[in-house]
């Protein structure tokens, strides 16, 4: 890893030194905080965790070859060599940051409150049609994980599309100050970690965070039709570039024509000219998601030819409005996460479906003391759509379940505490050739029932 050496990584983290001092002059060949994936001439990062503790397994990373580890624990007789930090997770955002200064590549940050996955997905195919690119995998978009995703970028990469995730104040601060962004990204201001930020105000506060370590000549790309993003005429000197479905926004969208689950075809239009495009992952979101990625492709010097083609060689990922097809029935697989407004997204496009349609709908974390209401509401919201039935999990969904009764008293609709009590009955409430939405938020492990469904 160009210029990481042990005696930059410790300088640049605060830490203490321990080993050889003819090592200290050596680059790591790799970073890792898992002990297993540490290969020879690495770096391995230990960090206590609930259920284990990273600092166990030195003896065993350098067994592997490890260049050094570095850690929090005091050791006098480590095997190795070694680096002692007050914080792993802060030393390593410290390595991070000046990793990506040293390569000098062009970064593209995305944050927002629904979408920021898809997002990414879009603008990293949009960008591949030109740049070598790296995106973020997985979940690794907070303080261990965005280090993690930089340390993934070898010389071939020619840009970086790093996804950005908080829940408090002051962490997108952090992030902001290791990515230092050339171009920033917002999808939308939503109802979700209202149990710390309070209220739409404040998460739209935490998410501005992004633009603390804007670059001078940076760029700014937000949702004109969010209401809270629309006020942001303009940051650190900075006018934004506006998208939306509305004609008022810079980049927006018209003849649109939904696929069913095939997609969604619409108009792009842009200063540059305009063009058709084909979607191919469902729902009014991904038309946001595409427009979001013309923005930024735009701004990065591609044209209008290859921005359309990453934008129909998009592929989904699992668990984020991902379509699995069996012989027994169609699944919607988004059961990565969910609040009030990626929830009422995902009702719309299962709306959409051909046949029998079934909502499995989990409970919704992090909502603050709001949380039943906030739940209510999406019954509300799904009573009023043509779906079929609707399968409630979890103790706050009770009031999911309740909101529905409240305007639709047609709809079938069924309540079962936890996953446990409703995969038995699963085979009994889902038809043959039934469309099935699956979706919760992350801690719910709804993955569990996409996984008996294609068992049916």
């Amino acid at each position: 890893m160009k210029g990481l050496t042990l005696e930059r990584i410790a300088h640049v983290c605060g830490g203490s030194y321990i080993g050889k001092e003819e090592d200290l002059g050596r680059e790591v060949t790799m970073i890792a905080t898992d002990s297993r994936k540490v290969e020879a001439g690495g770096l391995f990062a230990a960090i206590k965790g609930e259920r284990s503790d990273g600092h166990d397994f030195l003896p065993a990373v350098f067994a592997q070859g490890a260049l050094a580890a570095l850690g929090e624990r005091e050791i006098s007789d480590a095997a190795g060599n070694y680096i002692r930090v007050p914080s792993t997770v802060e030393a390593l955002g410290a390595i991070a940051e000046c990793y990506l200064e040293q390569l000098q590549i062009p970064v593209v940050g995305v944050t927002g409150s629904v979408g920021k996955t898809s997002t990414k997905e879009m603008i990293a195919a949009v960008l591949a049609q030109k740049y070598h690119v790296l995106k973020t995998t997985g979940n690794f978009n907070n303080a261990l994980g965005l280090p993690l995703t930089i340390f993934g970028l070898g010389q071939e990469h020619e840009i970086a599309v790093l996804e950005m995730g908080i829940n408090h104040f002051g962490e997108m601060h952090a992030l902001a100050k290791i990515a230092k962004p050339d171009v920033c990204v917002i999808t939308n201001i939503g109802e979700c970690h209202l149990e710390f930020l309070g209220d739409r105000d404040g998460v739209l506060r935490a998410k501005s965070e992004i633009f603390d370590f804007l670059r001078p000549d940076g760029r700014v790309i937000l949702n004109g039709d969010d209401d809270k993003l629309a006020q942001l005429t303009e940051v650190k000197g900075i006018r934004p570039v506006f998208f939306g479905l509305g004609a008022g926004n810079e980049i927006y969208a018209d003849h649109i024509e939904k696929k069913g689950l095939d997609g969604i075809s619409c108009c792009i239009h842009t200063r540059q000219g305009e063009f058709a495009a084909q979607i191919p992952v469902p729902g009014l979101h991904m038309v946001r998601n595409a427009l979001a990625g013309t923005a930024v492709g735009l701004e990065c010097g591609l044209t209008l030819a290859q921005i359309r083609a990453g934008i129909e060689s998009l592929q989904p990922l699992s668990g984020r409005f991902h379509i699995v097809r069996t012989e027994y029935c169609t699944i919607i697989d988004d059961c990565y996460n969910a609040n009030p407004m990626s929830m009422k997204g995902s009702l719309n496009v299962l709306q959409d479906a051909q046949g029998r349609k079934v909502a499995i709908l989990g409970d919704m974390g992090e909502l603050g003391s709001e949380e039943a209401q906030l739940h209510r509401e999406v019954g509300v919201y799904a009573g009023g759509l043509d779906i079929d039935c609707c399968i409630c999990v979890g103790p706050l969904c009770r009031h999911l379940a309740d909101g529905i009764a409240e305007v639709n008293s047609k709809m079938q609709v069924c309540c079962f505490e936890d996953i446990e009590a409703l995969s038995g009955k699963l085979s009994q409430l889902v038809q043959r050739d039934d469309t099935v939405l699956v979706k919760a938020s992350h801690f719910m492990h709804f993955e569990q029932i996409v996984q008996c469904l294609e068992k049916l």
